[in-house]
């Protein structure tokens, strides 16, 4: 969740800066301090920090960035002022641990909320929430209430499905789920299906491709469930809710496998220097105060058994998850990447 959030922006060329930055070396040794590195949007995690803050004491501090988190700290090693990383998609999870930066908790508390599903089996990195990426349809152009990815590649919807890049992470998963569950060969073959339905060149974020249906540009979209709750309850941009009034939530393959979903997660730092407080925040964020959080504000899924989700996703209908494990749909997003290339998806419809 990228979409209209400011963040201070790293390279490569920053990271030789990154262990004399002024955000590390004095917080980092401080007492009573957890220190953030984090791909998720300030707004939908600072609730959550305020919340643990409060409980607990314990201050945090956050670094916000959109790419090279995973460099960052491997170029800062043991030095290192980072504490706990905040995320989404199973990539960026899977990846921070392929790069070393991570150690493994083995923590009662944090096993007993999050079922195992959720959770690295050697304990490097935590599911937190769950999203569907679902189709948005047009409430007066689409009549159908049903239907599947498989679907999306049939030419009755030639001219007429919006959607964001196809290299953006969250599509990569679900392509990657569809090279797992069809193989490569199929897969490739659907996904030339989507780009020659496309309306336009794939472009923006969720809330985009449900503005392009409003507008009449495009009858169906892909877009992840959380961004039509966020879009109904946007005081701030009102017209985010004609948006959003503009579409149904269809959940693809509602009768068959189930929708494909991802998740937010954590994980602790390798050289965490405020270890113990570490814990404490990631025990919080996966215990029933957090969770009920996540699910109220940001209205995404809480893994936590027990905790309900909000009345706007409600609105949307039963999910029913993919059971296919997102360790195994995280192999394959590479092979996605490339075939994202092959087909020419992000050049749209015409070429």
């Amino acid at each position: 969740m990228f979409d209209n959030a400011p963040r201070l922006k790293t390279s490569l060329t920053a990271l030789a800066l990154a262990a004399s930055a002024s955000f590390l070396a004095p917080v980092a040794q401080a007492d009573g301090v957890v220190n953030i590195y984090s791909y998720r949007e300030p707004g939908l995690i600072q609730p959550l920090l305020d919340a643990f803050t409060e409980e607990t004491g314990i201050a945090t501090e956050v670094l916000f960035l959109n790419q090279g988190l995973e460099d960052r700290m491997a170029a800062e090693g043991q030095n290192s002022p980072a504490d706990v990383v905040l995320t989404v998609d199973i990539g960026r999870l899977v990846n921070v641990k392929d790069k070393g930066v991570t150690q493994p908790v083995e923590d009662e508390t944090i096993n007993a909320n999050i079922p195992a599903e959720f959770r690295d089996p050697e304990g490097h990195w935590f599911g937190l929430t769950t999203r569907g990426r679902v189709v948005y349809a047009s409430k007066e152009r689409v009549q159908q209430d049903e239907i599947t990815y498989e679907e999306l590649a049939d030419p009755k919807w030639k001219g007429k499905i919006c959607m964001r890049s196809g290299q953006h992470m969250y599509n990569i998963a679900l392509i990657a789920s569809m090279i797992a569950h069809h193989g490569e060969e199929k897969a490739e073959e659907w996904l030339k299906g989507v780009k020659a339905n496309l309306a336009r060149k794939p472009d923006g974020g969720d809330r985009d491709q449900a503005q392009a249906i409003y507008a009449g540009e495009c009858d169906i979209g892909i877009g992840n469930t959380y961004y039509v709750g966020l879009m109904m309850t946007n005081d701030k941009e009102p017209e985010q809710k004609e948006w959003a009034n503009a579409v149904k939530v269809l959940f693809p393959n509602a009768d068959e496998r189930g929708t494909h979903v991802n998740i937010s997660g954590m994980a602790l730092a390798k050289h965490a220097p405020n270890k113990e407080n570490a814990l404490k925040l990631m025990e919080f964020l996966s215990g029933h105060e957090a969770q009920a959080i996540y699910a109220e504000q940001n209205n995404e899924y809480p893994v936590m058994p027990g905790v309900p989700v909000s009345e706007v996703v409600q609105s949307f209908g039963e999910i029913k998850p993919d059971s296919l494990p997102l360790s195994e749909i995280a192999e394959y997003r590479k092979a996605a990447s490339e075939m994202v290339d092959r087909v020419g998806l992000d050049d749209g419809p015409a070429s």
